[in-house]
């Protein structure tokens, strides 16, 4: 948690974030993220300072759960001095230990926030999804919960002022902008209505650009005249994997040239043969590829 101190900028996770986004189609399946077309809204998790503070923490707590489909989980959420935003215990279950940094005592719009990360811990390891490392499994944790439709909330508790700063989570706002930009092109779904923080608003747009770059990028017929043209020069080359670009040309058992590319929803990787106008469905997402091979 960032309070008070520099915020990173930019896409220093973004490898992981796209890796993220594949492991959890390949765990969840197409089907399983389609369940999830319909974010936490902002009345579900509101929290006012006349709240009692620990009613509301669990009544949030529960929508969370609700959301995650976590039937037979039960959070119990208690406030401490400590250095991270919150903490849970991933024991067996069903109760789990949330710890809310004493903080959110006095920011309790912040609360819904902190408990979707939280969450998405529980529902991470109950799936046995899980990264090699802690950081990176910290940057799952961020971008399951912004695709499955809560993150939102970690985006909107980004503040950032001359003076000041706030921000949750181990995303950096521009990449939470992206992965919720992503979830917002295949759902049709526009978060930015429910961000207070004009912040998160700006950080959502510059993600929201990167992820329709990604649909941009050749042999996709949504990619620019630049890009063609060096899509063109490269297929002349085709030695391999190109060093800048996405996508990397070779042979098939029986001499063809193909071409693979990652696809702009999951980003895994499709391969299909250079032959000019080809449509491609990545079997992982099930998204329908236009290409100009």
């Amino acid at each position: 948690m960032a309070n008070g101190g520099p915020v990173q900028h930019g896409y220093p996770h973004l490898e992981t974030v796209r890796a993220a986004i594949t492991a959890l189609y390949r765990r969840l399946s197409y089907a399983t993220v389609q369940t999830f077309s319909t974010s936490v809204v902002p009345a579900d998790v509101a929290f006012c300072d006349t709240d009692d503070l620990h009613l509301g923490a669990q009544r949030v707590a529960r929508e969370i759960v609700r959301h995650f489909r976590l039937p037979d989980a039960r959070l119990i959420v208690g406030f401490r001095e400590m250095t991270h935003a919150a903490n849970v215990e991933l024991a067996a279950g069903p109760e789990y230990f949330v710890e809310l940094n004493d903080r959110f005592r006095t920011h309790r719009g912040d609360i819904g926030a902190a408990l979707a990360h939280e969450v998405a811990h529980v529902y991470l390891h109950r799936l046995d999804l899980s990264f090699p490392t802690t950081a990176e499994n910290e940057i799952l944790t961020d971008t399951v919960t912004a695709y499955l439709g809560a993150g939102w909330l970690l985006l909107d508790a980004y503040r950032e002022d001359a003076v000041s700063s706030q921000k949750l989570g181990y995303l950096t706002p521009e990449e939470f902008g992206y992965v919720l930009a992503k979830r917002a092109l295949l759902f049709h779904e526009d978060p930015s209505v429910w961000f207070t923080s004009p912040q998160a608003y700006d950080a959502y747009v510059k993600g929201m650009a990167l992820a329709r770059r990604d649909e941009q990028q050749p042999p996709l017929t949504g990619a620019g005249w630049a890009g063609r043209r060096r899509y063109a020069h490269d297929r002349r080359r085709a030695s391999g994997i190109q060093p800048t670009a996405p996508y990397a040309f070779s042979p098939d058992p029986a001499g063809q040239l193909r071409v693979s590319f990652p696809c702009p929803t999951c980003h895994q990787r499709i391969r299909v043969p250079v032959k000019g106008r080809v449509r491609a469905r990545c079997g992982l997402c099930r998204t329908v590829l236009e290409c100009d091979t």
